[in-house]
Formats: C-alpha cells, structure tokens, sequence
C-alpha cells in the first residue's frame, strides 16, 4: 500500500478535519490515477476523523459486468465511459443536501466479485463531511464535468509510476487474475485511464504526494 509520513499525515487529517467543522455538509474529493493510494488515504482520514466523515466511493458507479459485456466495453473496464457518471453526481447533489434524521445509502465496488453493490454505504444525515475518492472526479468531459463544481474541495494524489505500476500489478493478483494477465490489463487499461486522469491534476487544490 503506499504510504505517507506520520506529519504528512496529520496535516492532511487536520485540513479535513476543518472540511468538518459544523454549519453544513461538505465533500472531500480524492483524485488520482489506478494504484496512487486514494483508498487507502481516504480511508486513514475517516478512520481519524472520529465519526465526522464517512467514505462513498466512486467506483459503487461501476456498470455491472452483464452491461458492460452488452455494451461492448467489458475489455475497457474502468474507462470513464464504463461508469455511471450522471448516477454519481445525482449522488453527490442529494449527499450535499442532507435531510435531518434521513440515512442516505450510496453503492459500493466489491473487488472479489468485481461488481458492484448497492446499498452497502449508509450516510447518516448529521455527518457533517463526505469523503469520495475515485478516478475521475476532476475528469472534465461528458457528465463527470458536473462533478468537480460538487466538491468543496478536491486533492489529487501522485505517487511515482515505478511504485505505482508494480502495486497496482500485485492488486489485480491479489483479486483473481494471473500476473500476466494483470501486467497486460494494467498496461492496456489501467495506464491508458492515468494518462486520462492526470490532465485533471491542475483542477485540484492540493497535491498530495504519495511514496
């Protein structure tokens, strides 16, 4: 998993912690390419953020793999087009309106089955921050542009290819695949879907360093 400095950090847990301050709903947008540690950055932040935030991922908007095979798009998996962008940010719009006393419940991407799920996250309406983290927050075409205007703020997370490549390779092992089919898949789709999402890096607010 990448990893950051202990100071590094609190300064990030602290920045969100302000992003939770009472007077209304805020959402903290991750960014980054396949494999640069914005799950596992996100979940750290809820995880110190004492029940002030909770984790609504973007990859729950992952169409199921019966329509993706439908729609020709299987072997494409994770490209911005394989998402229900519009689904996503209707998410986000309800999330930055909570109704008192309402638990909104957001979907989840199950890794073992590669599938989503519905229903798997509950928002209670009195948490005052919303963390989602996926790779097209900041992308800029077709209904993802509605999602960025969404966030109160979005960091983009970097972490060197050399050390990012690799990781990802051993996560798609880990998840099912053979190591050649995973060095395949991570060379024709993942690393094509980084090049994508790093023309979104000078949309974010920070840039969060990863090692």
């Amino acid at each position: 998993m990448p990893r950051m400095e202990a100071q590094q950090l609190a300064g990030l847990t602290a920045r969100a912690r302000l992003l939770a301050a009472p007077g209304g709903r805020r959402i903290l947008g991750l960014a980054g390419a396949p494999g640069a540690g914005k799950s596992t950055l996100a979940a750290r932040l809820v995880s110190r953020l004492d029940g002030l935030a909770v984790l609504v991922p973007m990859d729950g908007f992952h169409l199921a793999q019966e329509e993706l095979r439908r729609l020709g798009r299987a072997a494409r998996k994770g490209a911005p087009d394989t998402f229900d962008a519009a689904g996503y940010a209707a998410l986000l719009n309800r999330l930055r309106a909570p109704e008192p006393g309402t638990t909104v419940y957001a979907p989840a991407f199950d890794r073992a089955l590669e599938e989503p799920v519905a229903g798997s996250v509950p928002v209670p309406g009195d948490v005052p921050l919303v963390i989602t983290e996926g790779n097209y927050l900041l992308h800029d075409e077709g209904p993802w542009a509605l999602v960025r205007p969404l966030l109160d703020e979005a960091w983009f997370l970097e972490l060197d290819d050399h050390r990012r490549v690799p990781r990802l390779v051993d996560r798609h092992v880990r998840f099912g695949k053979d190591r050649a089919h995973a060095e395949r898949w991570v060379r024709d789709s993942d690393e094509v879907n980084a090049r994508l999402v790093a023309r979104g890096r000078d949309r974010a607010d920070l840039v969060v360093r990863m090692s």
